[in-house]
């Protein structure tokens, strides 16, 4: 039986990047994203002050947002340095051929890996980008040789190390205002 797991290519049910009907976004939306994701911790009363509205209004909005999928999630960004994870790889896979079909499949079980931060399904000559966190080159190693050159669906891989993150400043995109057309 297949998992439904919105998100993960070929699943049954909204995937996380669906155009929603009626997640039209105004300005009042646009100066809320903006601030939850510079911090998403900000309270409610200091989001609807922000935006000029009532608390309940804000509340209400947030939402409103959260429920249409504009707002996909809060989380905390967590260095895994410091839980002993400080070797960080992006590792693209390519599967084979006759195992396109099993694509959600792969993602899923790569998703319940420990090492395994995100998983993309992406573009170009390769399927997948693995953004993995190892404590060491050994364990590097062993992640890539028991869960990605032993699966029968997995044709290749490439392991890059990632020597530095740099974060950009979060913000929210920006979506031009509706013609209401």
């Amino acid at each position: 039986m297949k998992k439904n797991i919105p998100g993960t290519p070929y699943s049954d049910g909204p995937r996380s990047n669906d155009v929603r009907a009626g997640a039209a976004i105004d300005d009042i939306d646009r100066i809320l994203l903006d601030q939850l994701s510079r911090d998403a911790r900000t309270p409610n009363n200091a989001l609807a002050a922000l935006a000029g509205i009532a608390p309940s209004t804000c509340l209400g909005r947030v939402r409103s947002l959260i429920d249409r999928g504009v707002i996909r999630g809060f989380h905390a960004d967590i260095d895994p340095a410091t839980l002993g994870r400080d070797l960080q790889a992006m590792i693209a896979v390519r599967v084979q051929a006759n195992a396109r079909q099993h694509l959600g499949q792969l993602a899923e079980q790569l998703a319940t890996l420990d090492d395994v931060l995100n998983v993309y399904f992406i573009a170009g000559a390769d399927d997948y980008l693995i953004h993995v966190a190892t404590g060491s080159s050994e364990e590097l190693r062993r992640f890539v040789l028991d869960h990605l050159s032993a699966h029968p669906a997995v044709a290749s891989t490439e392991t890059i190390l990632i020597f530095e993150h740099v974060r950009p400043r979060l913000r929210a995109p920006q979506v031009e205002p509706s013609s209401g057309r």
